[in-house]
This record gives C-alpha cells, structure tokens and sequence, in this order.
C-alpha cells in the first residue's frame, strides 16, 4: 500500500475515494465497512482517506450525494427523451425500477446507506431533498398531463406524486430482496397509475 501523495486534482482523488467507498458499501454493508477496508480498496493508507474526509460517515455522505446526483439526472433524462405526459409517466415510473445492471446497483448502494442517514443529520437532509427531487418529477409530468387537458386525477397532483415515491421506495426492497421481479414492480406502479391517472377520452391511450 501507498501513501496518497498530495494531489493536483482534489475532485479526482475523492472521485477515486467515493468509488472504492461505493465498492466496499455494496460488498460489506454500512454497519460493517471500516475505513481500512476503503483504504486497501482504494490502494491508500487510512490516514491518506482522512486526508480528504473527516471521518467515514463524512465520506458516505459523499458517496450518497453522488449517487443520488447521477441517479436524478439519468431518470431525468429518461423522462425528457418522451413527449406528452403519458410517455413521461410511463418513462417515470420505468426509470424508478431497480432493473438489473447500473439501475439495481445504484439502487442497491442507496439502500445500504439507509443507517448511515439515519443517524447522520447532513445525510438525512441529503435523504430529504433526494425525496423531494423525485416527487417534484412525478408532480412536474402530473400538473403538464393536467394543464394540457390529457389527466383526470384522482387526487392532488402533489399527494399522487409523493405517494408514487413511497411506493417504489418500498416495492425496490422487494426487489432487492428477491421478493419481486423489476417486471412485477413495474407493473404494480403501471396499475397503480392507471387506477389514480385517467387519460381523458380523445386525448390519447391509456397508461399500459
């Protein structure tokens, strides 16, 4: 092992830091990885971790940042590829299933970190707005679908949002847990959508 010599690009050295956190999240858990275990993963001393991070639950929140970053903007994109708010839903809710490959372990990597939130103030604000991001998604396409005449909604659109959010949030630790298929929580939320959003008649086809 090599002492991480002081580097030129900061950003790359806890870019390189976060990764190898991720790793061992995924291999040990939160409660069990210890910042040795991110050293050797990183080829670093401890000391040359705590260099960049005050201790491994600041480092974690790191990694939980990132993770909810590039998991946002990859299902934003999802949703701005569509056009009309039924294609939006649908591209929503499928972004939302822990399919397998980058999907499952981004999904996995945020689940592990849910003791780290819970006792850690900055990362349940991180936890919040993360929340709050995905409900905004929801709300965004519901209050388009509404606008432009295509949605009869069953509730308030910011109620129907939060509650989609909820859902997936329990349905992926089925899935993680092998309880579901990706294809079965897809098709819960589908039913679901279809029985809270109805598509006005000659506006276009139901969700399916």
């Amino acid at each position: 092992m090599v002492t991480m010599a002081r580097p030129r690009n900061q950003r790359e050295r806890r870019d390189q830091l976060v990764a190898a956190a991720a790793r061992v999240l995924l291999d040990r858990g939160s409660s069990a990885a210890r910042l040795s275990d991110i050293a050797n993963e990183a080829g670093v001393t401890p000391a040359a971790v705590l260099y960049y991070y005050r201790d491994v639950d600041e480092l974690f929140s790191e990694v939980f940042h990132q993770g909810v970053t590039e998991y946002c903007d990859r299902r934003e994109a999802r949703i701005q590829a569509e056009s009309g708010p039924e294609n939006q839903l649908r591209a929503c809710i499928h972004s939302g299933v822990p399919w397998p490959g980058e999907s499952e372990t981004a999904s996995r990597i945020l689940v592990e970190l849910i003791p780290v939130y819970l006792r850690n103030e900055a990362a349940a604000r991180q936890q919040m707005a993360f929340v709050e991001r995905q409900t905004n998604l929801y709300q965004g396409i519901l209050d388009r679908g509404t606008q432009a005449d295509a949605f009869t909604l069953s509730a308030p659109a910011a109620f129907l949002a939060r509650s989609f959010v909820a859902l997936e949030d329990g349905l992926v630790m089925d899935v993680l847990l092998g309880d579901l298929t990706p294809d079965d929580e897809y098709e819960f939320l589908i039913r679901y959508a279809m029985n809270m959003v109805k598509t006005r008649p000659g506006k276009g086809s139901q969700l399916n």
